[in-house]
């Protein structure tokens, strides 16, 4: 009992529930090895008595970061409301109730601005949106100084009903990359899906950085940084210093270009599956040249600017790029006194190596400056959202952002999943979790950082496993993941802090919630304009006849789609083909006869809705047809947004990501192809009539955005 109280002091649940009223408890020795990554002891029963006796016996004043929602002001206020009031509060949180009359209240706001009262009387509802510091004395001799998290009630919502594309950026191939999808790939795509399909946004793959090192690891998921974008996916012919380069040197880029255009013909022309590694050696050999060249004094203003800016964490960042050429790209490896990014000696060692974090910072720079590129794109192209970037759930053990931030991550554990009806083994995803006290202790300033920097350039931010937010089962090392806990977050300070950096940057927030989702989760998000992810084939009535859901029976709130990068296409899906797939490769559970037939008998049931909905003219046989119902179906639930697996549009049947495969199938490396497998360069999808046969189903009149729509609705690709 002593234990399992302990735990739930400290947010660690000592139990689990795989299925409705079925509780499974958690290892002894995993809550004991839990509580020590929090840094609470134990291991003993004296150790135990001891930490328990300390949990219970602590009365803060306030805890470290405390949340006051704020709902929005309206826009236009009516004139006898003038001059505006100050924005009415939610409801105040327990502890700033709960202060004691007579306590001294000091709000240090971040604009400088300070405030001053004494409780009971309040101001909060006259504080500006922001993270402030509160401090608060009470007459009984207790303080606090604590961070103040001031946030807009809700994250800004889609301005009407729009359509757009998801696509995995390296896998769309124009005649001008080298090998793989780049920044400028994305532009062009953006400019010609507004123009000339009248989307409102693009959902691309998560853009972070990766662990260097041959063979580097493809999935976008398990990245060295969240927070810095991957030079690989840079356009090196757009870098404005690209002109100036010598006879010597533009005979080399030159070259350079040319080998990345022969990457690009092996993956076109000769099946060749993309090769990050291949297109990194001659991108990373072409900067080089190309960063020699001086900026002019704009531009080194400029770059000062983004330097200045991105402070600390750019100059870890770029710090640990340079540290890894030397030592290595795993930091627990490193000498000692290096795998400290504090320590004098990585001090000594960023100078000598300054040239190497200057280069590092310049590529971050230059990535900052081509993604800013593609949102400009998409906004001129009156894309009512814009680009969608993706958050992934967590970072590489051994990359920049765990060393630079080693003390927020709790050290031997990872995430994962529990086991459950899906995977009776759980999942360990090797990823570590940030510790949320070290995150509520700093203001959730690690947490606000990697926000921020992902919103600079975004029209909304995709958030890969929000639940995520709620809570992570943690696995401690060398456990199998059917051995982990469950460990809470604060859920309204990482919401409060989201919905802020959304408001700032106007930007749509949309939460991959599939899969288990803790009851409350998804009303939470809601509550807070969090859009969920709602995919075809997993909306059916769960809590009655498991029949699909009606399209009216569908949430408002949400990112409808037919598939997603994990899941099969929608042709693969039709014909059953990702069922063969998976027999292929030793992935089935049941016999392959009962996996057909069960397969068959759901796409039947989903087909039948679709015909009884009028929604298949073309007829059962039409596989195009029966595509475009699946689009037209989604257009009849009352999702905010709909979203169309580029692939789709071509009738690609390869996933491009087979979760649980690694050497068996070639995840993240294929380019988007046609029905034959053929790959299709982004030029040739822009000229695709099935493509344009698909997106006729889209075709509407202008939706509400940032201007209007005057493009032709048949514009191609020049």
């Amino acid at each position: 009992m002593g234990l399992a109280r302990l735990a739930e002091l400290h947010g660690v649940a000592p139990s689990y529930a795989p299925s409705p009223g079925v509780a499974v408890p958690v290892p002894q020795s995993t809550v004991v090895a839990v509580l020590a990554a929090l840094g609470v002891d134990a291991s003993t029963p004296q150790a135990l008595a001891q930490a328990l006796a300390a949990a219970e016996s602590s009365h803060p004043l306030l805890p470290p970061t405390v949340v006051l929602w704020h709902e929005p002001e309206p826009a236009e206020p009516p004139l006898d409301e003038l001059p505006l009031k100050d924005p009415p509060l939610l409801e105040l949180p327990r502890p700033l109730k709960e202060l004691p009359p007579g306590t001294r209240v000091e709000v240090a706001a971040e604009t400088g601005e300070r405030l001053e009262w004494t409780a009971p009387a309040a101001r909060w509802n006259r504080l500006p949106l922001g993270v402030h510091r509160l401090r608060a004395d009470a007459p009984d001799g207790r303080s606090a100084s604590v961070a103040l998290v001031v946030a807009p009630a809700r994250a800004p919502q889609p301005p009407a009903r729009v359509h757009g594309l998801l696509v995995q950026l390296y896998s769309l191939l124009s005649a001008r990359s080298w090998g793989m999808g780049d920044l400028a790939d994305l532009a062009e795509l953006a400019a010609w899906a507004g123009r000339g399909l009248g989307a409102g946004f693009v959902q691309i793959n998560p853009l972070h950085a990766a662990v260097p090192g041959a063979p580097a690891d493809p999935s976008p998921y398990r990245p060295s940084s969240r927070r810095f974008p991957d030079p690989v996916h840079l356009r090196v012919e757009n870098v404005p210093e690209y002109a100036y380069a010598g006879p010597r040197e533009r005979a080399r880029l030159d070259a350079l270009r040319d080998k990345g255009g022969e990457l690009r013909e092996a993956v076109l022309d000769k099946g060749a599956l993309i090769d990050r590694d291949a297109v990194w050696a001659l991108k990373r050999e072409a900067l080089e040249i190309v960063c020699r060249a001086p900026l002019g004094p704009g531009r080194r203003a400029a770059y000062c600017d983004f330097l200045a800016e991105q402070g600390q964490a750019l100059e870890d960042h770029a710090t640990w790029c340079a540290l890894a050429e030397v030592h290595g790209s795993e930091w627990h490896s490193w000498p000692a006194a290096l795998r400290d990014p504090r320590s004098a000696e990585t001090a000594q060692a960023r100078r000598e190596l300054m040239d190497r974090v200057d280069f590092h910072c310049r590529l971050a720079w230059l990535a900052d400056e081509q993604l800013a590129a593609a949102s400009r794109a998409a906004h001129e192209a009156r894309m009512a959202v814009g680009v969608v970037h993706d958050l992934a759930v967590g970072v590489h053990p051994g990359g920049a952002d765990a060393w630079a931030q080693r003390d927020a991550f709790a050290e031997g554990m990872s995430i994962g999943a529990p086991p459950d009806a899906f995977n009776a083994r759980g999942q360990d995803w090797g990823l570590p979790p940030w510790r949320p006290d070290v995150l509520a202790a700093s203001g959730y300033a690690p947490y606000r950082g990697l926000i921020r920097s992902l919103l600079r350039h975004a029209g909304a931010l995709r958030i890969d496993h929000v639940m995520g937010l709620f809570r992570l089962w943690w696995v401690p090392q060398g456990a199998p993941p059917t051995d982990g806990a469950y460990v809470r977050y604060d859920a309204e300070a990482m919401l409060a802090v989201l919905v802020l950096e959304a408001c700032r940057a106007d930007a749509v927030v949309v939460g991959e919630d599939l899969g288990t989702v803790e009851p409350g989760v998804r009303e939470a998000l809601t509550r807070r304009g969090v859009l969920g992810t709602s995919v075809l084939w997993f909306e059916r009535d769960w809590s009655g006849d498991g029949r699909p859901l009606a399209p009216e029976q569908w949430r408002e709130g949400c990112v409808a789609t037919a598939t997603t990068h994990d899941l099969p296409s929608t042709a693969a899906r039709l014909t059953g083909e990702h069922v063969e797939l998976r027999h292929r490769l030793g992935l089935l559970t049941r016999p392959l006869d009962l996996e057909r037939t069960q397969e068959t008998a759901d796409v039947a049931e989903w087909l039948g809705l679709l015909g009884a909905r009028g929604l298949l003219p073309e007829g059962m046989e039409d596989e195009e047809g029966r595509i475009r119902a699946v689009y037209r179906f989604l257009l009849r639930t009352p999702a905010r947004m709909v979203g169309v697996w580029l692939p789709d549009a071509v009738g690609d049947r390869r996933p491009q990501n087979l979760p649980g495969t690694w050497d068996q199938y070639p995840n993240w490396r294929l380019p988007v192809a046609d029905a034959a497998g053929r790959p299709l360069t982004l030029e040739e999808l822009a000229a695709s009539p099935r493509l344009h046969g698909l997106l006729e189903v889209f075709r509407t009149p202008p939706q509400s955005g940032r201007g209007p729509r005057t493009a032709p609705p048949d514009a191609r690709l020049g």
